[in-house]
């Protein structure tokens, strides 16, 4: 393995109310790296109290603390500068990233932090520009709107993406003036334990945002129950979001959820099959396959699918092999735990019991001593749409190939999923590209690219993907309130 930048990790505490503190339990639990079997570091276990004393923290730094009293500007300013941090300490954030989650260093320094940083700076602006309007109401009456905060947001976010899904929940929660409580992953926590310190140097008043860690879904599911929280953002599998919604209707928080997808990579014959092997390389391979809107669906045409699949997209996944995920020219690392690593095998041999063509990859790739979770690069032909790698999320670097005859079946088979989150079209015919992107149900469509995001364009899934949008100014929406004031102005 290739020689680790010199960091600390330190000590498992929880960051409650601008301090380090011990959880009441005393416990913890190991973060492991994925890609060696190492403890990197013991995490404080925390449990109910933990999470109210987090909550209690947050509520009073909303209700009576320096953030509730601070001028949309001066959020702006220390947003702005906590996105100036994380990029400053990119090496430092990016490492522990890769370390954790066992992704390519390159995606961390080159792609996550980057991003993190730039969501930060873009919800930065929007703070000065969240306002009410003036409306004509009958009458002698003046009504004007005013757009509040909620109060204390519980972001609670998967690993795949550790900090970038955090930002993703936490800028725009802020910008709004809400305070924070953010529960990361059990196996990714160091980055957010992290972002805790860097927005503590930022300025960001103690209580604003607090960072719990637990190892089990009790940590989470007093968050979602606790009376004093306004309001949960989640990324993570839809059965984890289902039990949300249904324990958040108990107070009636507000929820916003973006969950699992089985998104279809559509390619026409007509595409520019070069760059259309590209993406679907990059659709299903990049981040592993851990990724919520992973193409691994792929549909090809028909007419050309022999040539695509055999000469083109198979040669390309073979020589895409798991590396060292701290060496810079690694692309393609190890999976986040053991028990991700052997949940993507069951499907693989799934797959094949089930009558699917393994055409590359499907089996353990060992890397180093062998002890990491790295899996091949896996593709599978000849899939039928009622095979389970057709119908369940994998979460894992599997490529699931179909044929199709026309656009019509093109669309009917990649609707045919309970899932709604991404897809793509491949076509040199843009007024095709633009009728199927219109027909199918997902709440982001790529046209002859994939895997595209900015902090600018919504994103968030259809049918059982979820509801609410992140990013760009929909997230907004979700983070505050409307208020209609009216006033009488007869004279009396």
């Amino acid at each position: 393995m290739a020689a680790l930048t010199p960091i600390q990790i330190k000590p498992g505490k929880l960051f409650i109310g601008g301090k380090w503190v011990e959880a009441t339990s005393g416990d913890s639990f190991p973060s492991i790296n994925p890609a060696t079997g190492e403890v990197l570091a013991h995490l404080a276990e925390a449990a109910d109290h933990d999470a109210d004393a987090a909550v209690r923290a947050a509520r009073q730094a909303f209700q009576s603390g320096p953030w509730a009293e601070m001028s949309a500007a001066d959020r702006a300013k220390i947003l702005w500068k906590i996105g100036d941090l994380v990029d400053k300490h990119n090496e430092e954030l990016g490492t522990l990233e890769t370390l954790d989650n066992g992704k390519p260093i390159f995606e961390s320094r080159q792609v996550d932090i980057p991003m993190v940083a730039e969501v930060f700076r873009y919800y930065a602006g929007w703070a000065t520009k969240i306002h009410g309007e003036t409306l004509p109401v009958r009458g002698p009456f003046l009504n004007y709107t005013l757009r509040e905060p909620l109060g204390v947001i519980a972001a609670i976010v998967p690993w795949n993406f550790p900090l970038l899904l955090a930002s993703w929940k936490i800028a725009p929660a802020l910008a709004a003036g809400n305070t924070a409580v953010l529960k990361p992953a059990p196996w990714t926590s160091l980055t957010a334990l992290r972002l805790a310190e860097i927005a503590a140097e930022a300025g960001l008043p103690d209580g604003s945002l607090n960072v719990v860690t637990g190892s089990t879904p009790a940590l989470g599911e007093a968050l979602v129950r606790h009376p004093q929280v306004a309001k949960i953002a989640f990324t993570g599998a839809t059965r984890t979001g289902q039990e949300i919604a249904r324990h958040a209707a108990g107070t009636l928080k507000q929820v916003t959820l973006e969950l699992g997808g089985k998104s279809p990579n559509i390619v026409f014959a007509d595409a520019d099959l070069d760059a259309a092997v590209r993406g679907a390389a990059n659709g299903i391979f990049y981040g592993k396959g851990e990724v919520c809107a992973a193409g691994s669906r792929l549909f090809v045409e028909s007419k050309i699918h022999g040539a695509f699949v055999e000469k083109l997209l198979v040669e390309r996944a073979k020589k895409t092999q798991p590396a060292d995920p701290l060496d810079p020219k690694t692309r393609f690392g190890a999976l986040v735990s053991e028990k991700q690593m052997q949940s993507v095998l069951s499907y693989i041999e799934k797959g094949t019991a089930e009558g699917a063509k393994l055409l590359a990859g499907g089996a353990r790739a060992h890397v180093g001593d062998g002890k990491g979770c790295f899996i091949q690069p896996t593709i599978f032909d000849a899939v039928r749409g009622g095979m389970t790698i057709a119908r369940e999320e994998i979460f894992g670097p599997v490529l699931a190939v179909i044929s199709f005859d026309s656009p019509d079946d093109a669309i009917r088979q990649a609707n045919d999923t309970p899932y709604g989150l991404a897809a793509a079209v491949w076509t040199r015919d843009i007024a095709k590209a633009h009728r199927v992107a219109r027909q199918l149900d997902a709440g982001t469509v790529w046209i002859n690219t994939y895997n595209n995001y900015d902090p600018a364009a919504p994103f968030g899934g259809y049918k059982m993907s979820g509801y609410g949008r992140e990013l760009g100014m929909h997230a907004l929406e979700s983070y505050t309130q409307v208020k209609s004031v009216w006033v009488n102005l007869k004279e009396s």
